[in-house]
């Protein structure tokens, strides 16, 4: 339905499709077909990552693009002993859940990216940082959103692996001591994107409903009737 000459939202407005690819976007692990990523796309894909908003304007990331099959074998071998040792630690029915689950598509996917954090970029006089140290590192996680949005839109699938050792990263791809290595993301074409989140179709855990993390006026405070 229409109100004068603006579009209602569930018909053809902007903001509309930025729910829907909201919404749609999944940590993609099994689904990847390994097909090449369009260099235009991808380039698109790192500007929207690029754009992201930063403390300070400092533009704290960089992208290290991953496509030999050496690497990734090397890096997916240490994430498979990572994930054994998270493994070890678990104890009955958390750990036959755990069992099913997939925590990686690294050579699956098209490529890997290695986000990382400069925290010298744009020191030592980095507006807005002074008070909130790791502000520069939220910075590179609007990045990492940005990136995963645009690729949803583009019909990619974005996997972020999380069970790895900084060091062993910054190691594997010469990434500077002082740089530090924030996620891996695999990325590229889909065979499709899961209805329902890995995690939550596995039994691993559900999402909160929004109403319980709300809170009104103070932390803990509900809404006053």
């Amino acid at each position: 339905m229409k109100t004068g000459n603006r579009p209602s939202l569930t018909e053809s407005a902007p903001a509309a499709d930025l729910y829907e690819v909201i919404n749609r976007r999944r940590d993609v692990r099994r689904e990847f077909t390994g097909a090449e990523v369009p260099e235009t796309v991808l380039r698109r894909v790192l500007t929207a990552a690029h754009t992201a908003p930063s403390v300070g304007l400092s533009q704290p990331w960089d992208f290290v693009l991953v496509r030999d099959q050496n690497t990734r074998r090397e890096f997916r071998e240490h994430v498979l002993a990572e994930r054994s040792v998270f493994a070890a630690q678990l104890e009955g029915e958390r750990a036959g859940t755990f069992s099913k689950i997939k925590v990686e598509g690294i050579v699956e996917s098209s490529l890997g990216i290695a986000v990382t954090y400069d925290p010298n970029r744009g020191a030592p006089e980095v507006l807005g940082r002074h008070a909130i140290a790791d502000a520069g590192l939220y910075s590179v996680c609007l990045a990492i959103q940005n990136l995963w949005l645009a690729a949803t839109a583009e019909g990619l699938g974005v996997g972020w692996v999380s069970f790895y050792r900084e060091e062993f990263l910054n190691r594997l791809l010469g990434i500077p001591g002082d740089v530090r290595p924030v996620a891996w993301l695999c990325l590229g074409p889909v065979r499709e994107l899961a209805d329902t989140p890995d995690l939550e179709k596995h039994g691993w855990r559900k999402r909160m409903p929004l109403d319980e993390v709300l809170h009104y006026e103070a932390y803990g405070r509900g809404r006053t009737r």
